[in-house]
């Protein structure tokens, strides 16, 4: 029964051992950054949808004309797409961690490492690197809407604060509408006054700001990979390596050894 134990015991510390905890880290910070910033994001799309048709009083254009719901339609796609493409990436780096580290060498026994893994580490680095840069245009990108709604909730605020104030915001100047378009929403009226009371404003500004936050945390995880990977780059460099010198010292020792047997029976057949 002791036995027993100490095998299963022995045997959950070798599994806890080989799981790559860096690429365990890397790899929850990366779906907790996508999720938030897809599903804060969304929902922060869809407030600014209600908040333009409610109080700037915007409707959707008729026909194919790209207006500023169509652009919100295409990013809650784009959005879609972020959360299946980066899932499936996730599982795919903690495969090649699994892998790099040696995970499931007790498995199948000793591994070689060929130059097709070379080949495909590498290219996670490139890859990883690549979707770094993008997620800080991401990130910055995300900064925009955070910044408007910001310029918002400070009229909204220094309304209730100086009073007779007069502000208006035209979304001309964000580029939401066209010059020839004039949507704008001053403080003496009764739109405005309905915006800033209402929850949904307040809700979708912090909505934005968690989204943010989540788009910054994906560019940590990025950062994370590719340290991980470059080590992991190192690993299997200085492993093909050492297998190239076992593989060379095997084969001297052979030589070695054959030639030793052969003067050995060279030296028999002379004494006989």
């Amino acid at each position: 029964m002791n036995q027993q134990h100490s095998g299963c015991f022995e045997c959950c510390i070798k599994c806890l051992g080989g799981i790559p905890y860096a690429s365990l880290i890397a790899t929850i910070l990366l779906y907790a950054g996508v999720a938030l910033f897809c599903g804060c994001g969304h929902e922060a799309l869809s407030g600014t949808v209600n908040i333009l048709q409610t109080y700037f009083e915007m409707a959707r254009t008729a026909g194919d004309t790209l207006d500023v719901f169509t652009m919100i339609d295409i990013f809650k796609y784009v959005i879609y797409g972020i959360a299946a493409a980066f899932f499936v990436y996730g599982i795919l780096l903690m495969v090649e961690g699994f892998f790099t580290t040696g995970a499931i060498k007790d498995l199948y026994g000793d591994f070689k490492i060929t130059t097709c893994g070379r080949c495909v580490s590498a290219w996670f680095i490139m890859l990883t690197y690549l979707f770094m840069l993008a997620w800080l245009g991401v990130t910055a990108f995300t900064s925009l809407p955070v910044y408007m709604y910001f310029n918002l909730w400070t009229i909204c605020r220094n309304t209730t604060l100086v009073e007779g104030a007069n502000l208006c915001l035209d979304l001309r100047q964000f580029g939401i509408v066209t010059i020839g378009e004039e949507k704008k929403i001053c403080t003496v009226s009764e739109n405005f006054l309905r915006m800033c009371e209402s929850a949904e404003l307040n809700m979708t500004f912090h909505l934005f700001i968690v989204a943010l936050a989540g788009a910054g945390a994906a560019v940590i995880a990025m950062v994370h990979y590719l340290m991980v990977l470059s080590a992991n780059w190192a690993y299997v460099k200085d492993a093909c390596r050492m297998q190239k010198y076992e593989d060379i010292k095997s084969k001297e020792e052979q030589e070695l050894h054959d030639i030793h047997s052969t003067r050995s029976k060279e030296r028999l057949n002379a004494y006989t």
